[in-house]
């Protein structure tokens, strides 16, 4: 099961415990029973049942009354479609990833960041699938992946001193980063090189080139990769790839701004509040 971020912060009272409870939830990746929530929960006993079932009579979790275990409802999938198709890159990359995954011919993910972590918003597979962790949606560490240090690379000040504060550091491989000196120096050359690697960092046998996306002002606003194997490719076969990385990552930064991404540099500059 992923880490998952199950903190509540101080004020939020009982939205951010039901927010909580969701991500308990979802982080099992699999129909869950109380006992297994109330072994994981912060919560009471009976806390974590009242909001269980305030969920359930919500439909943002399912309720099986047989097998008497709690999945994520069709509200919160809903919910879920929305914020996809309204807030995520995905809508608005979805033909260049297309043409990126048909001319690299490997697997292509699109990332953005989120409270430091990497959440996959799309992904394309080739006629040859890899087997790996990402999926959209699922929420990865952003210090041993290359589009996680693609993204934070590009960032600025205390925004890099969050999200490298965030990280857990968790050694996936022999080859993780595993403390945030050494995850900034490799950053630094990221930022220098323009490009990020995945060298077996998360998963054994498993290795990509990432490009940060950038919207025009700089900001980061999401990154593109291209994964292979370590038995059909090598880190150099990849960085063939940086040139069409690029230019699809031009292409998304471009129709973002005519979409009107939000960034929150234009609010400010406008003396707006940001949304």
């Amino acid at each position: 099961m992923t880490a998952q971020r199950s903190e509540t912060q101080a004020g939020d009272g009982t939205i951010g415990k039901a927010v909580a409870v969701l991500d308990l939830v979802a982080g099992f990746e699999r129909p869950v029973r109380f006992n297994e929530l109330r072994e994981r929960s912060p919560f009471p006993k009976a806390t974590l049942y009242r909001l269980l079932q305030t969920l359930t009579n919500q439909g943002l979790l399912a309720l099986d009354p047989e097998r008497q275990t709690y999945a994520p409802g069709l509200r919160l999938m809903r919910l879920a479609h929305a914020a996809w198709e309204q807030s995520s890159l995905a809508p608005v990359a979805r033909p260049h990833l297309a043409r990126l995954a048909a001319r690299a011919c490997e697997t292509v993910h699109l990332a953005q960041l989120d409270a430091g972590q990497v959440l996959y918003v799309d992904k394309r597979v080739p006629s040859r699938p890899v087997e790996m962790f990402s999926q959209a949606g699922k929420v990865g560490p952003a210090h041993c992946t290359g589009v996680g240090k693609a993204m934070l690379a590009f960032l600025e000040g205390e925004a890099l001193d969050r999200a490298v504060a965030l990280q857990s550091f968790y050694r996936f491989t022999p080859h993780t980063i595993t403390d945030a000196e050494s995850l900034r120096a490799e950053l630094a050359e990221i930022r220098d090189r323009g490009h990020a690697f995945d060298r077996e960092e998360h998963e054994p046998g498993i290795i990509c080139v990432a490009m940060p996306i950038l919207s025009a002002r700089g900001r980061v606003i999401g990154a593109l990769s291209v994964t292979s194997v370590t038995a059909r490719k090598t880190l150099d076969d990849l960085e063939k790839m940086v040139p069409l990385l690029r230019e699809t990552a031009a292409c998304i930064s471009k129709d973002t701004e005519a979409w009107r991404f939000p960034d929150p540099g234009r609010a400010r500059d406008k003396g707006e509040s940001d949304v």
